[in-house]
């Protein structure tokens, strides 16, 4: 029997998972929670649920952008669903409820997600551009000073994500036990040339 399952993802420690849960445990029979950037794909929750998923399953999000940011890695975040023969339906998007035909019904709503993951994609390049053309604008007129680094050497919370990886600790568990996005973990670890040896 099929079963509906909800991914709900936040990137910081800021952002509230509330809203998306409740969303969500209207539908769904299972929830998977991921507190966790959606820059990677190596998310533990996100590859947990899609494990978990079989054959006739519905994967439910509150919006696209819950899986990824990037469009390449919602393709393959699609992939994978449609590969165990499941299905992914996203909350903000058309509902196709009153289409009977499944098959129908299954394509339209791919080309539906489709033109979306093109719509933000193209949306998020006019906000680079945008911002590429502040910058230049800015360092034309010397007022760009480069965007202010969240920490120092000498920041109390870094210090002690540090310490933790220096004492055998994985970058995501830092990053469970810091609230430091594990990207930006490994940049500054790469940054301040902190590595243990194993």
């Amino acid at each position: 029997m099929a079963t509906k399952i909800g991914y709900a993802r936040i990137s910081t420690k800021d952002q509230k998972l509330d809203r998306q849960i409740e969303a969500l445990s209207k539908t769904v029979s299972k929830l998977f929670v991921e507190k966790e950037s959606g820059a990677t794909l190596e998310r533990p929750v996100l590859l947990e649920m899609l494990n978990f998923i079989r054959e006739g399953d519905i994967v439910v999000v509150t919006e696209l952008d819950r899986l990824s940011r990037n469009h390449n890695d919602i393709s393959n975040i699609m992939n994978s669903i449609q590969n165990k023969g499941a299905t992914l339906e996203v909350q903000n998007l058309p509902s196709l409820s009153g289409i009977e035909d499944e098959s129908l019904r299954k394509l339209i709503n791919n080309l539906i997600i489709e033109i979306y993951k093109y719509q933000a994609e193209s949306e998020r390049t006019r906000i680079r551009e945008r911002q590429q053309q502040g910058i230049e604008i800015a360092k034309q007129k010397n007022k760009y000073n480069g965007r202010k680094p969240l920490f120092n050497k000498e920041s109390p919370q870094l210090k002690h994500a540090f310490d933790l990886y220096l004492s055998g600790e994985s970058d995501a568990g830092v990053a469970s036990l810091t609230g430091i996005d594990r990207s930006t973990f490994r940049r500054y670890r790469k940054k301040f040339n902190v590595e243990r040896i194993d």
